[in-house]
């Protein structure tokens, strides 16, 4: 891949960032200030026999609940092993990548990273981050014991890039008590549904019709993510191709499958009317207990938990049409370049990212699936509640293949054109066709 740090490329990257978040919220973390963003180089120098610690600075965009779950972990590892010891340095969403391309270009940036995966191919074509595989074999990183659908994701060009740590997919919740009451939740506490195309409308009429008039069958969001991501989910259940070929040159998109696909969500809303119209915030409408089911990331099993007399369940979206599949993306931990990439350091970073992904129980607090299955084995992580429901769905995620104009592809092209399907301003075919010209577009920029 070419290297370049084309401000073009940046001014994109920063405006496509400010659209939308992983979580479909913001950051209200603080940017780094003085010298808290630099790569060590005034701080103790590695050692590895002088006895001196190992610092590392570690720059994270996360916030919330995922802030402290990380910041735990952070401290339980510089705990357990005295001889490292990591910083961690919060950064805005909106501004992170922006922020650590230009820090690592001024030979300023940190020592550890996080990227998406859907960010990691723009990364290493900027010369951003570094190969693992030398460091790794060093450090013992086995990485076997990564689920291999989101270690795949994670290699590019034939090389590890970074260490997943998890995978955010996208899933169905649903309102146990809302059911209940309209027959439709079974002694398991599990939705009574037929996995098919019709079985899941089927199963939303009945809750149209069942339920009382203020409360919705389906709370979804009308524009952008999460019915661009229910759209994704239904093209790859049907088998469809990646929008991208192989070579990353060409908009690809089965057009059939994907016009079929957004014909259903499209039908959602406007034939069957199982999905509220014009939703000011369908978060709060499942929150409150109004809505039947909803689908969204993981990343809301936190926030459904700590609301009182929520009474929901979890699970992976329904299989409606010929495989299971959905959408889904990964925090991953990055090594950036440094000006001096010093081995002992690279080592410890390595190393960190490593126990990171193994102690997954602590992540998975917020919803998250943890990047190794061992994980799923612990008496920590089974005690959480619901995570245990939706597992599987870390092998069934259908992750972006990696080309470095992913988040222009979706954002410009994508939910430009879906989000006139959903709104019945454009038919479908009308759609799909407009969108893959914009994403030959975007391939050609």
């Amino acid at each position: 891949m070419k290297k370049s740090f084309a401000m073009l490329l940046v001014l994109l990257l920063s405006i496509s960032l400010s659209l939308s978040a992983c979580g479909g919220g913001g950051n209200n973390a603080a940017a780094p200030s003085g010298n808290e963003g630099t790569n060590g180089q005034g701080s103790e120098s590695a050692s590895n026999g002088g006895g001196e610690k190992i610092q590392l600075s570690f720059w994270t965009l996360f916030s919330g609940g995922d802030g402290d779950n990380m910041q735990a972990m952070i401290d339980a590892f510089n705990k357990e092993h005295p001889d490292i010891q990591v910083k961690n340095t919060k950064l805005e969403w909106g501004e992170y990548y922006t922020k650590l391309i230009t820090a690592v270009g001024n030979g300023n940036g940190p020592d550890v990273g996080i990227s998406h995966i859907s960010r990691l191919p723009d990364l290493i074509d900027q010369g951003v981050v570094t190969e693992l595989d030398d460091v790794a074999a060093e450090a013992g990183v086995d990485w076997s014991s990564f689920n291999q659908n989101i270690l795949d994701a994670s290699v590019v060009d034939g090389a590890h890039y970074a260490v997943p740590i998890d995978t955010h997919p996208f899933i169905m919740y649903y309102n146990k008590k809302l059911l209940k009451d309209a027959g439709l939740l079974g002694e398991d506490g599990k939705p009574v549904m037929e996995q098919s195309a019709d079985g899941f409308v089927a199963f939303l009429n009945t809750l149209k019709e069942k339920l009382p008039a203020k409360a919705t069958p389906f709370a979804l969001s009308n524009t952008n993510d999460d019915p661009f991501r229910l759209w994704w989910a239904l093209y790859s259940q049907l088998g469809g191709n990646d929008v991208v070929s192989d070579d990353l040159t060409t908009a690809q998109a089965d057009t059939d499958k994907a016009v079929q696909a957004a014909q259903y969500v499209q039908d959602l809303f406007h034939k069957y009317k199982v999905i509220k119209l014009n939703d000011p915030d369908f978060y709060k409408n499942f929150q409150s207990g109004t809505a039947a089911i909803m689908m969204t990331g993981v990343w809301a099993t936190g926030t459904w938990e700590s609301t009182e007399g929520l009474d929901f369940g979890a699970m992976p979206i329904p299989k409606i049409f010929d495989q299971e599949a959905t959408w889904g993306d990964s925090h991953t931990v990055i090594l950036p370049v440094t000006k001096d990439e010093d081995p002992a350091k690279r080592k410890a970073a390595i190393t960190f990212a490593n126990w990171l992904a193994d102690n997954g129980q602590v992540w998975a607090k917020a919803g998250h699936i943890p990047s190794k299955p061992s994980v799923f084995e612990k008496q920590e992580f089974k005690e959480l509640p619901y995570r245990s429901d939706y597992v599987s769905v870390a092998s069934t995620v259908k992750f972006s293949k990696p080309s470095t104009k992913n988040w222009q592809i979706r954002d410009l092209a994508m939910f430009k054109y879906l989000n006139e399907v959903w709104a019945n301003k454009m038919t479908p075919a009308d759609g799909i066709a407009k969108m893959t010209e914009e994403v030959q577009k975007v391939l050609n920029e």
